[in-house]
């Protein structure tokens, strides 16, 4: 199949004349308008498309092995990952570990000037809007433990005391969980399956992130709790939705975060913020305490400023918790081979005209990735083109379409409590048909049943992230934003088939254009293979020049 991409057709539109659009796309005249724009913007070829004999099966991925207990690849394996010496001057897990261990700092003082930062960060009209809800007296006191527990030599693990943040889309027990609205308020019981492992292993958790509201646009911008601005240049976006997320560990308040990932929202903005961002296998890391905005494509996974960041966080959060069905039938996760950098038999599947859709200056970097890792003993394989056509419209069918039955009970009485991009992608989603939704999962079906057959000669498929760097925040919109679904396509571009099909995906920095935001770029692997795509991360990682955000504080000294 050649590369074909059909452009977008959809004006940007804000201020006035989106309130009015979107009030006409609420109107009892607004099924003829919803009907123009999808049919406008390519749905017929879709529908009319057969998905062959495809089933509309709800899990689309082989089964694994029977349901196991949480395993982990053993503490003494994340130690490893926490010991390295590499890049002291930057204040990764490891570097936390060290100093505690030194006893050149202590998660108390840690607590304390963070604190402090983020409160000058996050006040007035510049506030960097990072994060939506936080408690400072518990992070000291939580620290305090921590402290205690490193003094009597007895850590709960590498992460006793290393600070990391949640997006505010996870629970987390005495705070609220918003999902980026102004209106979800009630305050969670208890600590999702990711925020309790946390806890267990003793990281000290800053406060819950800001992100995109119910995180249905990859762009960033809040309406409600601010936009949140990229620490290269503070005029420019964070990507979305997990926003907050990617902005704190690339500002240096933590090494690691917590994100969610229904169409890219981990990985689009770990590329725009220069971090790396990993959306596991579908069901590999439990969504237990997620509140459920898109069940069949949303995923929960880190965030971190390396590969063994994320390495030594994906390790803790992995493996089943005995109450999310999805997560129940996985082997067991692992970090084998992890560190080996010789690459030799390792096979790279590339489709050159779909990983050159993109700016100039993302296919230059994106490249030197590519050529770090052949350097390193892999081989290049060309690959069909995908069909992006047809996996644009099913995953938008799928995650709009889940997106508004969950939103159904606030928009039947509060809708014009949304934001308007919200709005007009929750009315478009309420306009999608039953069989569009049955067409969507077939085709599901078959496209997942198609990338293993791919994969089946390759071993990670690369391209980059996004097609674009972070562009300029539009000021003159906020804080309602605007409806620009050409730089929504540009940045969901290459990242869509992962959440259709729940294969897992990494999205590792492979350096920045010449306005020197960054670039990054994306290995996607087969189902349970994290552990592949992490080692080849650290490959690309390791010929990356690193450079430090414009803004960029530290907690360590």
């Amino acid at each position: 199949m050649a590369y074909q991409r059909n452009p977008v057709k959809a004006p940007r539109v804000s201020g006035l004349a989106l309130k009015a659009f979107v009030n006409t796309l609420e109107s009892s005249v607004g099924a003829p308008v919803l009907e123009k724009l999808v049919r406008d913007s390519g749905i017929t070829p879709w529908r009319e498309l057969s998905p062959g004999d495809a089933p509309p099966l709800q899990f689309p991925l082989p089964p694994g092995a029977p349901a196991t207990e949480p395993q982990s690849p053993g503490e003494q394996a994340v130690r490893a990952i926490a010991a390295r010496t590499s890049a002291p001057e930057r204040e990764t897990v490891g570097a936390f570990v060290r100093a505690y261990r030194e006893g050149k700092a202590d998660p108390v003082a840690v607590a304390r000037r963070l604190n402090e930062t983020i409160d000058k960060l996050e006040q007035g009209e510049a506030r960097m809007g990072m994060f939506i809800t936080r408690k400072p007296e518990e992070v000291l006191r939580a620290a305090e433990a921590s402290a205690e527990r490193l003094r009597a030599g007895r850590p709960l693990s590498v992460l006793d005391g290393v600070p990391v943040v949640v997006k505010d889309e996870v629970d987390v027990a005495g705070f609220p969980t918003t999902l980026g609205t102004r209106f979800r308020n009630q305050v969670a019981s208890a600590d999702a399956t990711v925020a309790a492992r946390l806890r267990a292993a003793g990281a000290l958790i800053l406060g819950k992130a800001n992100m995109q509201e119910i995180g249905i646009n990859p762009i960033g911008l809040n309406p409600h709790h601010g936009a949140a601005r990229n620490p290269w240049n503070l005029g420019h976006i964070t990507g979305g939705s997990s926003s907050g997320s990617a902005a704190v560990v690339a500002a240096g308040l933590c090494p690691l975060s917590v994100g969610a990932d229904g169409g890219g929202s981990i990985r689009i903005p770990a590329a725009l913020c220069g971090i790396v961002g990993l959306k596991a296998t579908w069901g590999r890391i439990p969504e237990t305490g997620v509140p459920p905005l898109c069940w069949n494509v949303g995923h929960v996974g880190p965030m971190g400023l390396t590969v063994d960041d994320v390495a030594a966080l994906y390790a803790l959060l992995a493996g089943p918790d005995g109450k999310d069905v999805v997560a129940q039938t996985q082997p067991a996760h692992h970090l084998s081979g992890y560190e080996r950098a010789d690459l030799t038999g390792i096979r790279l599947g590339i489709c050159w005209p779909y990983f050159e859709d993109a700016a100039p200056d993302v296919v230059a970097r994106c490249k030197d990735a590519v050529k770090a890792l052949t350097n390193a003993g892999a081989v290049v394989v060309e690959i069909p083109a995908p069909d992006l056509n047809t996996v644009l419209w099913t995953h938008s069918c799928i995650i709009l379409s889940e997106m508004a039955e969950s939103m159904l009970p606030h928009t039947r009485e509060r809708v014009s409590d949304f934001g308007l991009d919200s709005r007009t992608n929750l009315a478009i989603g309420r306009h999608f048909r039953a069989t569009d939704l049955v067409h969507a999962l077939r085709h599901r079906h078959r496209l997942t049943r198609e990338l293993l057959a791919v994969m089946s000669g390759v071993d990670v498929i690369i391209t980059p992230t996004t097609a674009i760097s972070a562009p300029a925040i539009p000021e003159s919109t906020l804080p309602d934003g605007e409806s620009n679904l050409q730089v929504a396509d540009a940045l969901m571009r290459f990242v869509r088939e992962g959440n259709l099909t729940g294969f897992p995906a990494l999205s590792v920095p492979a350096g920045h254009d010449r306005a020197g935001l960054p670039v990054g770029v994306q290995l996607m692997g087969r189902p349970f293979e994290e552990h592949l795509l992490l080692r080849l991360g650290r490959v690309v990682e390791s010929a990356t020049p690193v450079r430090t955000p414009s803004l960029h504080v530290t907690a360590l000294r």
